[in-house]
């Protein structure tokens, strides 16, 4: 099956200079233009991934991530202008699996196409046995957490730190070595990557956020859960 990939931005030239690249990659790929736009292209079409830039009309990025959020779990990249720390940090809380910032070399977007889409539709592991510890569980072969037997909804980079955490359970794993599992070689310095999803899983799984009974801090190092 050939991967259909979601172009939005409202600046026509940079439209067709993803666009352009990305076909000739072999991707099927539609545009929108506004906000609107492509929320109504996702509701029509069977998407593998979406990029999207901040600064569009109508509804703007940050409005389309919000709903794209709340009603699907297909992977989102930010393709912004916009480079200040504060965006970056307020995309990712917001759900996005990563951020690319204008202006960009063809090579460094492509590269993190496909590393988005290698981790998110990556083939699923039915070797493993489900994780279970006290009402949590991580289903390995059907991508899903429950906790006291309710479905929790994660966005695929979500689930993509905690399955790797459980994997791993009762090990300390490092900033870098979760930067490494989940987002590639490339990140090895987006420790704020790391900080920003550990806090939104959190929110997720933890009956208490701040203190945390699932996934635990390891002070100046990083993470683990238990075994």
């Amino acid at each position: 099956m050939r991967t259909t990939i979601l172009v939005a931005d409202d600046e026509a030239p940079m439209r067709k200079y993803i666009s352009t690249n990305l076909k000739v990659r072999g991707y099927d790929v539609i545009e929108a233009a506004d906000g609107g736009e492509a929320l109504k292209l996702v509701e029509e079409h069977v998407l593998d991934l979406v990029l999207l830039d901040m600064g569009m009309p109508g509804p703007d990025g940050t409005q389309v991530l919000s709903a794209l959020r709340r009603d699907t779990h297909i992977p989102v990249i930010i393709v912004s202008a916009r480079s200040r720390e504060h965006d970056k940090v307020k995309a990712l809380d917001l759900g996005a699996d990563d951020y690319v910032t204008k202006p960009f070399g063809v090579a460094e977007l492509l590269a993190r196409v496909r590393a988005t889409l290698r981790r998110t539709g990556s083939v699923l592991d039915n070797s493993l046995p489900v994780y279970r510890f006290a009402d949590l569980e991580v289903d390995f072969s059907a991508r899903r957490v429950r906790i006291g037997g309710r479905t929790i909804s994660l966005t695929p980079k979500q689930y993509d730190v905690l399955a790797y955490l459980a994997r791993n359970a009762g090990r300390v794993l490092t900033h870098r070595q979760i930067l490494q599992a989940a987002w590639g070689g490339q990140y090895m310095d987006e420790v704020d990557y790391v900080w920003t999803y550990v806090r939104r899983i959190r929110r997720r799984i933890e009956p208490e956020p701040a203190e945390p009974r699932y996934l635990l801090t390891e002070p100046g190092v990083g993470y683990r859960m238990p075994d």
